[in-house]
C-alpha cells in the first residue's frame, strides 16, 4: 500500500509532527514550508539523518500548495489555521491543524461547511487530551463512576515570558502579541470537553489587566484569562490560562454527583467515588495511570504529541477507533468558541454570551459574517483592541530588544 504523502506548513511547532512522520510506516513527509529558512535547514538536517533526501522545502505557501500531497499539517500561525486550512480542504487535501481552530466565528462556520462539503478528514491537534492522566480521567468519567458532572476545572498556567523572544521574534504584529487574553483557551477547555463529551452553551469571561512583565515583551493584552462556561447538562466549567506566576503548570478536575477525579500534576491521578446512597463514605485512591500506548509517554506535552499525528494518519486510512479518538471539526470549534466569544463577554462587561451549536445548520447564519476579533486582518470593520482596560502604546524599542534577545538566544 502506498504511503500517505504529507506536507507540513510551519516548521517551528511543526517539527514535532515532522519527526513523527519521518519514522512512520504509513506516511511519508514530502514537503515542508516555512518563511524562516533556518527552520527549513533544521528540517532538512533531521530528514537527511534518517536517510531521506527527496523532501522539498518551500519558503512560500503558494509554491508549497502546488506540491503533490494527500494531507497537510497546519502548524503555521495560530490565527491563520482556518484561512489556509479551508483552501487546502477545497483542493482535496486532508488537514490537521495545530491550536487554534479559527480567528473568529465566521471562520468557524466556513471551516465546518468546508469539511462537510469536501468530506475530507479534519483533525485538531489538542495534545493535552492525550496524556496518561487525562485519558484515564476520560475513561473514569465515561464509565459512570463519577455520576453526572456538576463542576470541572481546566487550568493551563503557562508563563511564557522567558520564551517570548523565541516565539514572537520581536514582531509587533505577531499573533501572540495581538491575541486576546481568552483566545488560546483549548489547552484548558479542550481536555474537559474531550473527557466528558459535553458541549459548551454559555460563557462569561474575565481577565486581569496587562502586567508589566508581559508589556515589556511586546503584548498589551490582559495577562490572564478566565472563562466560566455552562455545559449542556447544566454543569459549570472554570477555565484559567496563560501568563501567571504559579507553583504548577496545569490542573484538571471533574466533580460529579458520585465522586471526583483530579490530575495531580506529577503523573498521578486522585479518584474519589461513592455508590448511590453512600454519601461521604466512598473510596479514595491515588495512582499513576499507564499511557494509552506503552512508550509514548515521553513524546512531548506529557505524551500527548504522539497521538494527534498518529490518529490523523490512521483516520485518513479509515481506522474507526482513530476517528472516534481524534478531535473532529465540531468538537474543535466547541473547544475554541468559549475563548472567541469569551472576549466579547469581557468587552461587554463580562456579560454571559450564548454559544451556538454549529452542528445545527439553522444556527449558523447568525454567525456567518461575525468577524469580531483582535486580529486586524481577520476582523475587518469588527476589529477590537486586545486591551479593554487602557490604551497601551508599546514603543518600537521594546520590539527591537525582543528581537535582539531572539537573535542572541537570550530569554525574555
Amino acid at each position: 500500500m502506498a504511503k500517505i504523502k504529507i506536507g507540513v506548513f510551519g516548521a517551528g511547532r511543526g517539527m514535532t509532527m515532522i519527526r513523527q512522520i519521518l519514522h512512520s510506516k504509513e506516511a511519508e513527509l514530502v514537503a515542508v514550508c516555512d518563511k524562516y529558512k533556518p527552520l527549513l535547514d533544521a528540517c532538512r538536517k533531521e530528514a537527511e539523518a534518517c536517510g531521506l533526501y527527496n523532501i522539498t522545502y518551500y519558503e512560500k505557501f503558494d509554491d508549497f500548495f502546488n506540491h503533490d500531497m494527500d494531507a497537510v499539517v497546519c502548524a503555521n500561525y495560530a490565527h491563520e489555521h482556518a484561512k489556509f486550512g479551508i483552501r487546502l480542504l477545497e483542493s482535496g487535501r486532508h488537514i490537521m491543524t495545530e491550536c487554534l481552530t479559527m480567528a473568529n466565528m465566521a471562520e468557524a462556520v466556513r471551516l465546518i461547511e468546508t469539511v462537510e462539503k469536501t468530506g475530507k478528514i479534519y483533525t485538531y491537534a489538542e495534545n493535552y487530551c492525550y496524556t496518561p492522566v487525562r485519558w484515564e480521567m476520560r475513561n473514569i468519567y465515561r464509565s459512570g463512576a463519577l455520576g453526572e458532572l456538576m463542576y470541572a476545572e481546566g487550568e493551563y498556567l503557562h508563563d511564557c515570558s522567558s520564551i517570548w523572544p523565541q516565539i514572537t521574534y520581536g514582531e509587533r504584529n505577531h499573533w501572540r502579541n495581538l491575541m486576546s487574553s481568552t483566545f488560546y483557551c483549548t489547552h484548558s477547555i479542550g481536555p474537559i470537553l474531550y473527557m466528558t463529551g459535553l458541549r459548551p452553551v454559555q460563557v462569561s469571561a474575565f481577565e486581569t489587566p496587562n502586567m508589566p512583565f508581559m508589556r515589556n515583551l511586546g503584548t498589551a493584552s490582559g495577562s490572564l484569562g478566565m472563562e466560566i462556561v455552562t455545559l449542556n447538562n447544566g454543569a459549570m466549567l472554570k477555565s484559567l490560562h496563560f501568563n501567571i506566576k504559579s507553583t504548577r503548570h496545569s490542573n484538571y478536575q471533574l466533580n460529579g454527583d458520585l465522586g471526583g477525579v483530579q490530575d495531580l500534576g506529577d503523573g498521578r491521578i486522585a479518584v474519589y467515588t461513592e455508590k448511590p446512597g453512600e454519601n461521604c463514605r466512598g473510596e479514595y485512591k491515588t495512582y499513576t495511570p499507564a499511557p494509552i500506548v506503552a512508550g509514548t509517554e515521553n513524546s512531548g506535552h506529557g505524551g500527548g504529541d504522539f497521538f494527534t499525528t498518529y490518529y490523523f494518519i490512521r483516520s485518513i486510512l479509515g481506522d474507526e477507533e482513530a476517528r472516534e479518538r481524534a478531535i473532529g471539526v465540531y468538537d474543535a470549534v466547541d473547544m475554541c468558541m468559549p475563548g472567541t466569544l469569551g472576549y466579547r463577554s469581557i468587552v461587554m462587561g463580562n456579560q454571559p454570551i450564548k454559544l451556538p451549536n454549529l452542528r445545527n445548520k439553522e444556527e449558523r447564519d447568525a454567525w456567518r459574517n461575525d468577524t469580531f476579533t483582535t486580529f486586524p486582518e481577520s476582523a475587518g470593520e469588527q476589529y477590537v483592541s486586545n486591551n479593554v482596560h487602557e490604551q497601551i502604546d508599546i514603543p518600537d524599542s521594546v520590539f527591537d530588544e525582543v528581537r535582539r534577545r531572539w537573535e542572541a538566544g537570550e530569554p525574555g
